[in-house]
């Protein structure tokens, strides 16, 4: 076995946990990282990637902070939507 003289080992028994978290974290990361990108969001983009989580910030970019824009405008009356 290859060892690293400054690397602590991982107890073996921890290797699910740190899959399980792997295939939670990486596919939020990347919808949130590419919705950021797609609307040219600097700073978001560089927290994202940054900042870890959990996917708990990714949930909420992807969900709340990218659709901000959509709540803050006014639904237009049907009168206008015709013409």
């Amino acid at each position: 076995m290859l060892q690293f003289p400054n690397i602590p080992n991982i107890d073996p028994s921890w290797t699910p946990w740190i899959l399980l978290t792997l295939v939670w974290v990486l596919p939020w990361k990347g919808v949130a990282l590419w919705k950021a990108a797609r609307k040219k969001s600097a700073p978001w983009f560089v927290a994202l990637l940054v900042i870890n989580t959990m996917g708990v910030l990714e949930i909420l970019y992807v969900f709340i902070f990218s659709e901000w824009k959509k709540f803050l405008k006014k639904p237009k009356s049907s009168a206008q939507a015709r013409k």
